[in-house]
């Protein structure tokens, strides 16, 4: 029997997890056909995938920048549409004709879209791990209400999601879980001096010595705080409490993450250093596909290693524990002041060492705030946003 393709939106296609994702639709095209592409600015990259690809819709982030894209494309022979801007985001990612949503956009911007795909009923294949940071209830009672599929593409909580039970819940103890315990590489800086973390560069944050990142992204992982954050992430997407979930360093990155029973077993998901399998893993699940993934040579790694944590080395990691800890708006604080951090120390306005000092002022000053509806939640984040820019300033 003949099966229709898949149709996907892919929100944010010019970015690493969009590329990756293209990749693998590519090897596949009798499965998956494209929607759509979106992307904020990045015209030419964005132009050369539609051409490939050929989506009913492309969207950019602002008209002028549409509009461009619609003169080369129309010159070029393509139809497809070309829209600008967040409400075309949340169309795309919510339209009728879309099966599935790859979820890609970096940071609080992919909220939206991606919270109208849960509501939609849709596939939604979350790298956006912001989403469940910022709105972690308001999102999974999304998702509850409208029946839509959440498949997580971090590799950590994709190997989580592989090494629980088929037909897992949201409670550990039915589940006989003891613990989820997250990999983490431990950064470019896993073995620095605490005083040489003082005049780290930004080219020398992003510099990850096992996965190739965008900008932010890499500097999260040199801080550590992108665990954080997936600590977060896992409290909603396997409904384990903080003490539940342990991070641990493994420099190699060949475990990505294990689940550990009450029984003792410890089930853990290895392969090499390549998010095509997570994203191909999510494309055809509860199938398997070709991924284009060099195979893991056990001879060749030869030895697995295993830390602690540093938590006075990496602060980011401890603040993001208190955030979830302290629960209610904490986390949406969290994220948007290390937003904030992260931009001001990519731009050298802020030292490397001066990023958690906002995040944990922020979260001291950010009062009375609420995440329970997405009008409150974009409230928090700008809020919390003013607070570390704020801070940023009374340091530089």
């Amino acid at each position: 029997m003949t099966r229709s393709p898949q149709r996907i939106t892919i929100l944010g296609a010019t970015g690493s997890i969009g590329m990756s994702t293209l990749d693998v639709v590519g090897r596949h095209p009798e499965r998956f056909q494209v929607f759509a592409l979106t992307a904020q600015r990045q015209a030419d990259r964005l132009f050369e995938q539609c051409l490939r690809f050929t989506p009913r819709i492309a969207v950019l982030g602002d008209e002028a920048a549409a509009a461009g894209l619609r003169t080369r494309l129309a010159g070029a022979g393509s139809r497809t549409e070309v829209l600008a801007g967040e409400r075309a985001l949340t169309e795309v990612a919510a339209h009728p004709d879309v099966d599935a949503v790859m979820a890609a956009i970096v940071g609080a911007a992919g909220l939206q879209p991606t919270l109208a795909a849960a509501r939609a009923g849709k596939k939604v294949l979350l790298a956006n791990k912001e989403a469940l940071v910022l709105s972690g209830r308001l999102f999974m009672d999304a998702v509850a209400a409208s029946g839509a599929v959440l498949l997580p593409i971090d590799s950590e909580h994709n190997a989580v999601f592989q090494a629980l039970p088929a037909d897992f819940g949201r409670d550990p103890d039915v589940r006989g879980v003891r613990r989820i315990l997250l990999t983490a590489s431990g950064g470019p800086f896993r073995t620095a001096a605490a005083a040489d973390l003082e005049a780290v560069t930004p080219e020398q944050a992003c510099a990850h010595p096992n996965w190739v990142m965008g900008r932010k992204i890499s500097v999260d992982s040199a801080t550590m705080m992108n665990k954080g954050l997936e600590v977060i992430e896992a409290h909603w997407l396997f409904g384990a409490p903080a003490e539940r979930i342990d991070v641990v360093v493994h420099p190699q990155s060949v475990i990505h993450s294990m689940v550990e029973y009450v029984d003792g077993s410890v089930l853990a998901q290895l392969g090499n250093p390549d998010m095509r399998t997570p994203i191909a893993h999510a494309l055809a699940w509860p199938e398997r596909i070709e991924a284009g993934v060099r195979p893991l040579d056990l001879f060749e790694i030869a030895q697995l290693s295993f830390e602690r944590p540093d938590f006075e080395r990496f602060p980011c990691l401890a603040l993001a524990y208190q955030a979830l800890r302290a629960e209610g708006a904490a986390p949406a604080v969290l994220n948007a002041a290390n937003e904030e951090a992260v931009a001001a120390f990519l731009d050298r306005k802020l030292g490397f060492r001066r990023i958690p000092e906002i995040i944990a002022a922020a979260l001291e000053r950010a009062s009375g705030l609420s995440v329970d509806s997405l009008e409150a939640v974009l409230a928090t984040d700008a809020r919390a946003r003013e607070i570390a820019r704020q801070e940023i300033r009374n340091r530089q």
